[in-house]
C-alpha cells in the first residue's frame, strides 16, 4: 500500500510522507534511464517528495535528476523537488554560507538550469550563516515567490530561534525545517525543533533518519542497543524490517516528521515506503 501524503503547514505543499533523498546520488552511477526508474519505483510506493541541493555532488546530484527529468518529462507533474541554497564558493576557491540576496537568486537559477525545470516546489536555506540578513533572506524570496520560480520556502538546520527570526518577516509560512534526526540522534527533541514545529503546525522533515547507515553498522554502545530494540519491537509487529520500525518510530511523531531516504538501492525504497504500514502506539 502506498504511502500517505501530508500538507507540511496551512497553506504549505503536500509532500509525501516518506522523501527520496539525492545527497549521495552521484556516486550511484544512473544514466538519465536508469534515474527515472528508480524515481518511478519510488512513485509505486506513494514516495513522490525528492530532496536535494545545490551543493549536492558540486551540482551533479541536481543534474542527474534533471537529465532523468529531461529525458521522461512526464515525471515532472508527478514529483515535488525540494532544493537547498546557501552553501557554495561563490566566486571563491572555498566553500563557506552566503545567504544574501544575489547568491539565493543565482543559486536558484542555476538549479533550475541543471534540473530542467520552470520551478522547484520548495526552497530551503541550507544552513543558516552567521550573517544571515533575515530581511535580505525575505526579500529574495518575496522576489522568487512573485516569479513563480519557488512555490513554497523552508529552512534546514536552523535553531528555533533562526526559524523564528526568518519567520517574522515572511509574509507567508515557512513551510519546514530538515533537521538531522534519528534514533541515534535526539537532538530535536530537547533542543526545541520538534516543540516549535507542534506548536506552529510545521511538519519537518528529517535528514539522516537511519542515521547513515550506522543503524545497521555501527559497533558503538548505543546503536548495539538500540538496533536490538528495534529487532525486537519488529519481531513483535510480526516481522517488520530494522529500518521499517526506525522510519516508523520517527514518522510517529507528533509533529508529522518527513523522514528522507538517503539510499540508491530500489529494493531498499520499496521496504521503507512499507514503514508506513507499521503501527507503533
Amino acid at each position: 500500500m502506498p504511502i500517505s501524503r501530508i500538507t507540511t503547514c496551512e497553506g504549505g505543499p503536500t509532500f509525501s510522507r516518506i522523501a527520496q533523498g539525492y545527497a549521495s546520488s552521484s556516486s550511484w552511477d544512473y544514466d538519465a534511464d536508469e534515474m527515472a526508474r528508480f524515481i518511478e519505483a519510488g512513485l509505486d510506493g506513494g514516495i513522490t517528495t525528492l530532496d536535494t541541493a545545490a551543493i549536492y555532488g558540486g551540482g551533479r546530484a541536481e543534474m542527474l535528476l534533471g537529465d532523468a527529468l529531461e529525458r521522461h518529462p512526464a515525471l515532472r507533474d508527478r514529483v515535488e523537488i525540494v532544493t537547498k541554497c546557501g552553501i557554495g564558493t561563490f566566486g571563491t576557491s572555498f566553500p563557506h554560507y552566503d545567504a544574501g540576496k544575489p547568491s539565493i537568486i543565482a543559486s536558484v537559477e542555476e538549479s533550475l538550469h541543471r534540473l530542467r525545470t520552470d520551478h522547484v516546489d520548495a526552497l530551503l536555506i541550507h544552513r543558516p550563516s552567521p550573517l544571515m540578513d533575515a530581511d535580505e533572506i525575505a526579500d529574495a524570496f518575496g522576489e522568487l515567490r512573485a516569479s513563480g520560480k519557488v512555490l513554497h520556502f523552508g529552512v534546514s538546520n536552523f535553531t528555533p530561534s533562526q526559524f523564528e527570526l526568518l519567520g517574522s518577516r515572511l509574509a507567508f509560512p515557512l513551510v519546514t525545517n530538515e533537521v538531522q534526526f534519528s534514533p541515534l540522534y535526539l537532538d530535536p527533541y530537547i533542543n526545541g525543533t520538534l516543540d516549535q514545529c507542534q506548536r506552529l503546525r510545521v511538519s519537518p522533515m528529517a535528514w539522516s533518519p537511519l542515521a547513515r547507515g550506522r543503524l545497521f553498522t555501527s559497533d558503538s554502545e548505543q546503536a548495539v542497543r538500540v538496533r536490538a530494540e528495534l529487532a525486537a519491537v519488529g519481531a513483535e509487529l510480526g516481522g517488520a524490517s530494522t529500518d521499517q520500525v526506525a522510519l516508523a518510530w520517527v514518522l510517529r511523531h507528533p509533529s508529522n516528521v518527513v523522514p528522507i531516504l538517503g539510499t540508491g538501492k530500489t529494493e531498499r525504497v520499496r521496504a521503507a515506503a512499507g514503514a508506513g504500514a507499521v503501527d507503533l502506539s
